[in-house]
């Protein structure tokens, strides 16, 4: 069998550079393509991110610049073009540590372009339909009742975007923990460990994705542990498949 490292020692240290830079042009060329396609559509986007809004009362959001609502449009558009770029990220991530893997290891890159996808649209679907209503209920509750509450335009639709993408982004934990056992860089064994770590961590990272409410940040911190127990679960997966794997390749 061909040494891991066989394919990559073929190649130059600037041949590298180069895969990596036609590989980022893809990626950028989709994101762009499909950022001009999410534009025609940007109308239903601003609607959908406006929805979380329309169910609170006292709550309004303004416009307080007259480019504001073009550029909310340029912006919602672009992140939909990276949302929908997403598989083709993944892709081409695979395809350039490919090289580097046994052949056995090889076919999980369909795989990992599937679970990548539907783990970031869980989190953002969580965030989106969960976190984002009770949060802004949370929050538009606080102060005195003679005081209204407008929301400038750009603030809000930065809040439920960044809480959106975020959460996307920290549901990728079971997937980066399969891959990191997978090169030998964790075990089952260490994520039991380290635990009570992983606690503290989950409601720290929570407490920096979410608004500063305690309500929030249970929201997000009770499925992080969840996540983490899902990764502990991963990584026996992967360190059993590399068991068999090695255990084929002695027979």
């Amino acid at each position: 069998m061909k040494n891991k490292n066989e394919n990559i020692e073929e190649m130059g240290f600037l041949d590298h550079l180069e895969e990596l830079r036609w590989r980022i042009i893809k990626v950028l060329i989709a994101i762009v393509i499909f950022s001009v396609g999410a534009f025609a559509f940007s109308d239903f986007f601003v609607k959908m991110l406006m929805l979380p809004s329309q169910n609170i009362e006292k709550m309004s959001v303004q416009v307080l610049r007259v480019q504001e609502m073009l550029m909310l449009k340029f912006k919602i558009a672009f992140i939909m073009g990276i949302i929908l770029s997403i598989p083709m990220i993944a892709y081409q991530f695979w395809a350039f540590v490919a090289p580097g893997l046994y052949p056995e290891e090889k076919k999980f890159g369909p795989l990992l372009v599937i679970f990548v996808t539907i783990f970031f649209l869980i989190g953002a679907a969580f965030a989106y339909f969960i976190i984002v209503p009770f949060a802004l209920e949370f929050l538009v509750s606080i102060g005195a009742e003679e005081i209204k509450r407008q929301f400038s335009l750009s603030y809000y639709s930065k809040f439920i975007i960044q809480l959106v993408l975020a959460t996307g982004v920290v549901f990728q934990m079971p997937i980066l923990s399969f891959l990191l056992t997978k090169m030998g860089l964790i075990s089952k064994k260490f994520l039991r460990k380290y635990w009570r770590f992983a606690v503290t961590l989950s409601f720290v990272l929570a407490a920096f994705i979410t608004p500063p409410d305690p309500v929030s940040m249970l929201m997000m911190g009770i499925p992080l542990l969840l996540l983490y127990e899902l990764s502990i679960f991963i990584a026996g997966i992967a360190e059993s498949g590399e068991k068999d794997e090695t255990e084929n390749n002695e027979e």
